[in-house]
């Protein structure tokens, strides 16, 4: 059984709540304090990306249960311009708002599995899924 919590991004609080939810649902998990880390920081770029690209959106979070194993996915949802060239922002080192370019690329690093699907006009739909080792 699946269950999701969901944060709507407005503000630069939301991308906080969004992390602290995300965080709180690691833990109930069992996840370490290293994969908290990682998931808090693969929702902070998700939610903050939302926050400036897209102007609004929301993030959940859904607790995963597959052939014993628990896991935790990112579901990062916006109605925003979408992303014309899905390519060039998953390259290392790209970036538009002149940050670290960590951006997607790191996002899929720190998860196990990882989606992006975009559609110009349309917006924006990001999965990421962390499995407890």
């Amino acid at each position: 059984m699946d269950v999701q919590s969901c944060v709507k991004i407005l503000n630069e609080w939301d991308i906080v709540a969004a992390r602290q939810l995300g965080r709180n649902v690691a833990k109930e998990l069992g996840f370490g304090t290293v994969d908290q880390a990682r998931i808090t920081t693969a929702i902070s770029e998700l939610a903050r990306n939302i926050y400036l690209y897209a102007g609004q959106g929301q993030v959940c979070i859904e607790k995963l249960y597959e052939n014993g194993k628990a896991g935790l996915k990112i579901i990062a949802v916006d109605t925003g311009p979408g992303i014309t060239d899905i390519r060039k922002v998953m390259e290392d080192g790209f970036s538009t708002s002149g940050g670290l370019g960590a951006g997607l690329p790191g996002v899929k690093r720190l998860m196990d599995d990882f989606s992006i699907d975009s559609n110009p006009g349309e917006g924006t739909d990001i999965r990421a899924t962390k499995w407890l080792r």
